[in-house]
């Protein structure tokens, strides 16, 4: 006789973690050296934290429509000029949230007067300067970071150009409000490289400018840095992907050319990334670039800063930032 047995089966009810998309308002004044900041108003959740403002975005808008709402809703202002800039996801306990962040350059009406005000207080900030308000929103605080991260990047060509030409083309570069430079010489002989570290780094010093050194995996960049006091180190693509942890230095970038070299960064927690070429360049004519479309493209699970490089210059920053970059950076046109 077949001993039939009935196998009860437990089941259980796995409740979804809610997926929400929402739009955050970088706003910036007109000279970009300050930002705004909100503080939640009692009666919503985390009541009292400090925030960009901005909301859920609503069925069948756009990114750029619902933060042209929100900003309308909060803070009485209607939305002029805006600019993707970056996305994250951040995990809170009651949702998955992906935030688009925007730059708000331009807008028209008075924060809390031409509407009323949601927020409990509005508060601007210098953009180089530390954030005394507290408590922050979490998925906020890589933001402060990225906030002061200058737009343009020169990179260095002194083997070609000449020690003291290059030297002379910073001095001037800064002058006129160069401020993040990426010196890249595996070229010059170490006791050179290192002589040129340092006097980068003397002329960079007054300006405040951020100073990086490019690493291609053989240690050179990192000792320099270390021994000069530069502020980090720039990783080629091959190093990026041959990392496994951040290098311990405030400040870390990468150079990508496609999905898999941004995500890797992205793991690392790098605070930029280069991404390109975007356009074609003197020196390689005959790439055609990713092109504007393919960049942005790639910039929508990018979450970090990213610098257009190729064929980038002063005149082609407006254009950058409105495909999502954060920036441009390139060897000539500084």
């Amino acid at each position: 006789m077949i001993d039939r047995r009935i196998n009860n089966r437990v089941s259980f009810t796995m409740t979804a973690i809610p997926h929400v998309e929402v739009v955050a308002a970088v706003l910036m004044s007109r000279d970009e050296q300050h930002f705004i900041l909100a503080c939640r108003p009692a009666g919503k959740v985390y009541a009292g934290y400090w925030e960009f403002p901005g909301g859920k975005i609503e069925a069948g808008e756009s990114p750029r429509e619902a933060l042209v709402r929100e900003l309308r809703e909060e803070l009485g202002i209607h939305v002029t000029e805006a600019s993707p800039w970056l996305s994250r996801d951040f995990d809170y306990p009651h949702a998955r949230v992906h935030i688009h962040f925007w730059r708000v350059t331009a807008w028209e009406g008075e924060i809390g007067v031409s509407a009323p005000l949601e927020h409990s207080a509005v508060c601007w900030l210098n953009t180089d300067g530390p954030c005394s308000l507290a408590p922050m929103l979490p998925a906020n605080l890589p933001i402060l970071k990225a906030l002061v991260l200058p737009t343009r990047m020169g990179i260095t060509h002194a083997a070609a150009n000449g020690v003291r030409a290059e030297l002379e083309r910073l001095e001037k570069a800064l002058e006129q409000g160069l401020r993040c430079i990426q010196i890249r010489e595996h070229d010059l002989p170490d006791a050179r490289q290192q002589g040129f570290v340092r006097s980068v780094m003397a002329l960079a010093a007054p300006q405040n400018a951020l100073v990086v050194l490019n690493e291609n995996g053989s240690g050179r960049a990192s000792e320099f840095a270390r021994l000069t006091g530069a502020h980090g180190v720039h990783l080629t693509g091959k190093t990026l992907m041959q990392s496994v942890n951040r290098p311990n230095f405030p400040w870390v970038g990468a150079s990508c050319h496609d999905a898999a070299e941004l995500a890797h960064a992205r793991a690392l927690e790098l605070d930029y990334a280069l991404l390109g070429p975007v356009l074609p360049t003197p020196s390689h004519p005959e790439h055609p670039g990713l092109g504007w479309e393919a960049f942005a493209e790639l910039l929508k699970n990018a979450g970090l800063p990213v610098f257009a490089i190729g064929g980038q210059d002063a005149s082609t920053l407006k254009t950058a930032q409105s495909f999502g970059a954060h920036g441009v950076a390139g060897i000539r046109g500084w």
